[in-house]
């Protein structure tokens, strides 16, 4: 997707309206970042300088990914714990929507980083939330995420999320097999919470290594969220499924607030999740991936 010269006219006049500030658009170029949707560095001016905006820009009906990509990036900032970009401005003509977040320098996070990263999650997940669930439907990756609210964790996480999938993989017509002992998993998969009892946390949704970063002094920054609040052990199970987090993160984060008995079983169990929306989403090897998940998880049942 293009930046056509009447969507630059609308991201300056959406930046001025932002900031209340004269502000000229003077250039646009590709950054990454946009696996979805397309990025750009804004360019400009204003009385300051030189100023600089990161910009996504999507067709109108992928218009509602930016939104609650806005909101969950809002949900962490206001939280308080871990950096976020901040949210400049959000909106649409009729035909391409954006979003205009806050001009980070980022590159990827070492030890120092990786640690203050832990404790900060940990800070984050301690915040109490008063039920599981989201107020609205979201996006994993591409893939619709369904919330609402909830008082039991698990029967949220059979429902919107793996029961959520299992019918997606059935639409894409996937092995009945799969599907059939992801059923059975989801009737028996209470016994991986005999000693756990997890409150609701504000999670991140996303936190593969590659929605983490670190500013040039260090500070961790996490971005790309698909937020709602649920058992902490969802998001630490994600740092492990793509990698790309150092050991120092998890040292940091168990030294903050230990796991429960237990976890490795439930991190597969939520991975599952993950696992299931890339067979949905890409198909090839996920597929497999899924079935086999599903059965080793299957043979931890006690």
């Amino acid at each position: 997707m293009h930046a056509t010269p009447e969507i630059r006219e609308a991201l300056e006049r959406a930046v001025m309206d932002a900031t209340r500030a004269g502000w000229t658009l003077t250039a646009t170029e590709p950054v990454t970042g946009g696996c979805i949707h397309t990025a750009l560095c804004l360019k400009g001016e204003d009385d300051s300088g030189k100023t600089k905006h990161f910009a996504k820009l999507a067709p109108i009906e992928r218009a509602p990914m930016l939104a609650a990509e806005a909101e969950g990036l809002a949900a962490l900032r206001a939280a308080g714990c871990v950096r976020v970009p901040g949210v400049v401005a959000r909106g649409d003509d009729g035909e391409t929507g954006w979003l205009i977040l806050e001009w980070l320098e980022l590159s990827g996070m070492g030890p120092a980083s990786g640690a203050r990263l832990g404790a900060a999650l940990a800070a984050q997940h301690r915040l109490p939330q008063a039920r599981f669930g989201w107020e609205k439907d979201n996006f994993i990756g591409s893939s619709p995420q369904a919330n609402g609210w909830s008082e039991d964790w698990l029967a949220f996480w059979r429902e919107k999320r793996i029961h959520a999938q299992l019918r997606m993989a059935m639409r894409n017509r996937y092995p009945s097999k799969m599907i059939d002992r992801g059923e059975r998993l989801l009737a028996d998969c209470e016994a991986f919470f005999r000693t756990h009892r997890p409150a609701a946390s504000l999670l991140h949704g996303d936190l593969w290594g590659g929605n983490a970063a670190a500013l040039a002094d260090g500070t961790p920054v996490v971005f790309d969220p698909a937020a709602y609040c649920g058992d902490r052990e969802a998001d630490l199970a994600m740092t492990e499924l793509f990698g790309g987090f150092p050991k120092d993160f998890h040292a940091a984060y168990r030294s903050a607030w230990p796991l429960d008995e237990g976890y490795p079983v439930r991190r597969d169990f939520y991975n599952l999740y993950h696992v299931l929306n890339h067979a949905n989403l890409f198909a090839g090897g996920y597929v497999e991936q899924s079935a086999r998940l599903v059965e080793r998880l299957i043979a931890e049942i006690r």
